[in-house]
């Protein structure tokens, strides 16, 4: 398994630079960040100041949407910067959520979806592609090599990612939900006649790591990482008013929003904010990892089982360098060492 961190491209840069060095340093695969530009800096010049400092890590954003990048200049982003620093770069994308609707946009449809991510993908890999009636290519890109994974949650998008998609992003690690999507996505991959085993699972959730003895510490952990059910609470409001309440979506995946009345997107993604006290202690355990670092192997060897190839791990709490630390010392040596075992 791969581990990846999420972080949010907050001023000062060079903080965020920082983080993604301590990642590396502690053994993370992959840095990822948000990308939502009224929110957050540019990522993509953050993303040349990480490559410049790290060695191996891969970056990207988790996720991108075609609705505020035109395609070709996302394209030829990641072209750059793999030029630059070799093919340390990984496309994640969805329909848009934070960058469009703070914009009053509405996400994007599944077909444009489908259609940006077969642009970016060839133009990024050095490949010819049809745009606007027109054959372009970019005649630099010399050897450029990207992957694209989309983030989905509702049955048809997780067919989209099946069909089309190099990577699959779930944003959440309830090892039902997880057992769900993944099931989806390979039998859409099997029936248009690709190999499910090619595409990288990759659940994305907070993980935070202390003394989940503690009643009072298990509490803080849920407070600081409770933001995470309102994002998630965003993209199933939509799929409830798509699919309604009786769809083949996961009761444990749609049910807590019933009490969601609103959300701002000023608190978006931060520890604390004022309005997801709908989400419920049960769905702040069951969405994200916390606890001693036992309980996170434990919770990992569960989504490996079920396929899963990549966990990252969001770190948008008071317990950043702690937790990276505590995965590079504990947790991903015993990822590693199961494996070998197993073996």
């Amino acid at each position: 398994m791969d581990f990846g961190v999420v972080l949010q491209t907050n001023p000062p840069a060079w903080r965020t630079v920082e983080l993604a060095r301590q990642a590396e340093t502690h053994g993370f695969d992959y840095v990822w960040t948000f990308d939502s530009h009224l929110l957050w800096q540019e990522p993509f010049v953050v993303y040349s100041a990480i490559l410049a400092a790290t060695r191996k890590v891969i970056v990207g954003p988790m996720v991108t949407n075609p609705a505020t990048r035109d395609w070709t200049v996302t394209a030829s982003l990641f072209a750059t910067l793999n030029e630059m620093f070799g093919n340390r770069t990984v496309c994640g994308i969805g329909r848009g959520d934070s960058a469009v609707r703070t914009l009053n946009g509405r996400p994007s449809n599944l077909a444009t979806l489908r259609e940006s991510i077969h642009v970016i993908r060839e133009l990024a890999n050095d490949r010819a592609v049809e745009v606007n009636g027109r054959t372009v290519r970019f005649p630099w890109a010399k050897g450029s090599a990207l992957d694209v994974w989309v983030a989905a949650y509702g049955p048809l998008a997780l067919k989209l990612t099946g069909e089309v998609g190099d990577g699959f992003i779930l944003q959440l690690a309830d090892p039902d939900i997880a057992a769900w999507t993944i099931k989806v996505v390979r039998d859409a991959a099997e029936a248009a006649g690709r190999d499910p085993d090619a595409i990288q699972f990759c659940v994305a959730a907070p993980a935070y790591v202390g003394d989940g003895d503690s009643p009072a510490a298990r509490a803080h952990m849920r407070e600081q990482c409770r933001w995470f059910g309102g994002m998630v609470g965003n993209h199933v409001a939509d799929i409830v008013a798509r699919y309604g309440t009786d769809s083949t979506v996961p009761k444990a995946l749609t049910d807590y929003i019933k009490a969601r009345e609103g959300y701002d997107y000023n608190e978006h993604g931060r520890a604390g904010n004022s309005h997801t006290s709908f989400v419920p202690d049960e769905i702040v355990e069951r969405f994200c990892l916390l606890g001693s670092p036992r309980e996170h192997v434990e919770k990992l060897e569960a989504l490996r089982d079920l396929g899963v190839t990549q966990f990252a791990a969001y770190l948008q709490h008071d317990n950043k360098e702690e937790t990276m630390r505590l995965y590079g010392e504990r947790v991903i040596p015993a990822l590693a060492d199961t494996v070998v075992a197993t073996a």
